[in-house]
């Protein structure tokens, strides 16, 4: 193959958890990784929950991630399309990232045929049975009101809560486990999403385990998390595989 010609996928970096000296450390991590496929790729796609927490005020963004938001400039600079997608950790993105660094925002799951493979892509939360609550949550999160009301909290007071609530959140408990097929809500999602219209590829994030999972005809990639793994997935136009960057 030429070059260019690679489509990667990661998820989960969670960056600001679980304290700035580990936070800064996956940081390294993950622009070492995005060095290291730039040479070949033609898409990289960030699936959701880049930050353990983003707001963006009118005026002001969280502190730090400099050398994340720097690497992603050089790399839509350079010509390499970079989609993001919003997950519930960073579904306040607005504007700001899109314009100073030139990324695609996605709010919902999108389709897009490769190399004549359908895929099916998006964060993951939300999706499939189950789960009033957190869908309620998300709700009024992304109620354009509700935004409003927040972004009238003080920097100080409105980072320092949401920095609360993240120190409280599932990623800060450790590893999660598979709770086995008819329990998995994304599973569901996908067996149900297979009776209406077929896809090759559906991958995901939020799940926060590497997982790689056949569905009938269709694979199912789940991305994982940059805490305590460090997996991603790449097309290179014949197969999709889910791999561990270990430098």
């Amino acid at each position: 193959m030429s070059e260019k010609t690679k489509i990667y996928f990661a998820s989960d970096f969670h960056l600001g958890a679980p304290d700035h000296d580990r936070s800064l450390a996956r940081e390294k991590r993950i622009v070492a990784w995005l060095d290291e496929i730039k040479k070949d790729a033609a898409e990289i796609y960030l699936m959701g929950d880049l930050f353990d927490f983003w707001f963006e005020y009118k005026y002001s963004i969280p502190k730090g991630y400099t050398r994340l938001l720097g690497k992603i400039a050089e790399l839509t600079d350079s010509g390499i399309p970079v989609i993001l997608f919003t997950g519930n950790h960073d579904m306040w993105m607005f504007d700001y990232l899109n314009k100073e660094l030139g990324v695609t925002i996605h709010r919902k799951p999108i389709e897009k045929v490769y190399s004549d493979k359908k895929f099916f892509l998006g964060h993951g939360d939300g999706l499939g049975p189950g789960d009033h609550g957190y869908k309620f949550i998300k709700a009024v999160f992304a109620n354009p009101v509700c935004q409003w009301l927040f972004a009238r909290i003080h920097p100080n007071l409105g980072i320092g809560i949401a920095n609360y609530w993240s120190g409280k959140s599932r990623m800060a408990q450790g590893k999660e486990t598979f709770k086995g097929e008819e329990n998995e809500f994304l599973i569901s999602f996908i067996k149900e999403k297979e009776k209406s219209e077929h896809f090759d590829y559906y991958i995901f994030g939020h799940r926060h385990l590497p997982l790689e999972i056949k569905i009938g005809n269709s694979l199912y990639i789940n991305l994982g998390e940059w805490v305590n793994f460090s997996t991603y997935a790449v097309f290179d136009g014949e197969k999709l595989e889910l791999k561990e960057f270990k430098k």
